[in-house]
């Protein structure tokens, strides 16, 4: 029991947590705000989608003792803020739960693993380099703004590095919650409590909706979300099949489709903090930070937007400095495997400077043109 409580664990996943609510919560509630939802609709949102997240994370990670970690589909929130346009609540629904039955097809059939196994490792790498680049830069780019509190936690991760790496992350932490404070860049003056409510929202099914909202934050979601997160797995070396988890990620969005969980997918960025050396140094243990991460979820979804206030009311470049610094040893770790075997080198700098360039091209992300580029590079360069 004392093992499962150990603070690295419990850092990591509050860390997870913490960056993945912070980096894209209010397009959430821009996407929510766009079909008409009323407040207590758009707590039922959160809601959805933090019990969501949190049983599947906590889930999978304990059943396959390996740290995956589920997340909503950031991309496909961002679609809804424009594609829910004129459509009703009803409508949005339908569409929220035609997009998870094919993520459930795709998992009972197994297309998803077959496709992910044609991917080389090399390239896998350089896309989980590529999508956490920009947050490994946010630590730096945070500096000016805040040389006091950024320059402190740096000065102090180098240091802790040095003497307690596996304790790196959480003191480091620490001591920007503690800087902060002195600097009085916490505000928790308007923070008020309370706990979130399911609200049913039956679902309506229009060919409009189903093809213009539930067609797209199926693909965007698979191809920007579901396949870097499976870059993250592969290249920390977790090779479990992935259609099953893709398949529990679509049955979760099915289940609460009705309630605002329009969709959950396997995560990638917030995954690679859980999968981080800093974590566990033993790769074995640390589906434990997941499992934390989870529980950490659930927490939040009961909330609701109360936890969003609370993250709001810490100075962004905290943010950014923690997810950067946390983020360090898993992009090392990602571009030396990546550029590990000068054969397939050309394919993955491709992918890595595609993915890190962050395009957006027929409203799909850069991390799937970055592995398309990446194996059309390979596939030229083996005919060559």
């Amino acid at each position: 029991m004392r093992r499962f409580f150990h603070p690295a664990h419990m850092s990591a996943g509050l860390i997870a947590v913490v960056v993945g609510y912070t980096s894209s919560a209010a397009i959430i509630f821009q996407a929510a705000s766009a079909v008409g939802a009323t407040p207590a609709q758009i707590g039922s949102w959160l809601w959805a989608l933090g019990i969501g997240m949190g049983v599947t994370s906590a889930g999978l990670a304990w059943w396959h003792k390996t740290p995956v970690l589920t997340a909503w589909s950031t991309p496909g929130a961002a679609l809804l803020v424009t594609a829910l346009a004129g459509v009703s609540m009803g409508e949005a629904v339908g569409a929220f739960l035609f997009a998870s039955a094919l993520a459930v097809l795709c998992g009972v059939t197994g297309w998803f693993d077959t496709l992910m196994q044609k991917v080389p490792k090399a390239i896998a790498a350089a896309m989980l380099a590529g999508v956490l680049l920009r947050f490994g830069l946010g630590a730096f780019t945070a500096l000016p703004a805040q040389p006091w509190l950024v320059g402190g936690m740096l000065l102090g991760f180098l240091l802790l590095r040095r003497h307690t790496p596996r304790f790196a992350v959480p003191l480091t932490l620490l001591i920007g919650l503690a800087l902060a404070a002195v600097q009085g860049l916490i505000h928790l003056e308007k923070l008020t409590v309370s706990l979130a409510q399911p609200v049913w929202m039956a679902p309506e099914f229009s060919w409009s909706a189903l093809i213009g909202v539930g067609l797209p934050l199926f693909v965007v979601t698979m191809a920007s979300q579901n396949m870097p997160g499976v870059a993250v797995l592969r290249a920390n070396g977790y090779t479990l099949p992935v259609s099953p988890l893709v398949g529990w990620t679509g049955l979760a969005g099915v289940l609460l489709a009705p309630f605002g969980g329009f969709s959950f997918n396997l995560a990638a960025i917030t995954a690679a903090i859980c999968m981080s050396p800093d974590a566990d140094p033993d790769p074995a243990q640390r589906y434990r930070a997941s499992i934390w991460a989870g529980l950490f979820y659930i927490a939040t979804g009961m909330l609701g937007a109360t936890v969003v206030g609370l993250f709001s009311a810490l100075p962004q470049a905290l943010i950014l400095a923690i997810a950067g610094l946390a983020l360090l040893g898993t992009i090392g770790n990602g571009l030396a495997s990546a550029l590990e075997h000068p054969g397939e080198r050309d394919a993955a700098l491709m992918t890595f400077v595609v993915t890190a360039s962050g395009m957006s091209l027929f409203g799909i992300g850069s991390a799937f043109w970055g592995l398309v580029l990446g194996l059309l590079t390979a596939l030229l360069q083996r005919r060559g």
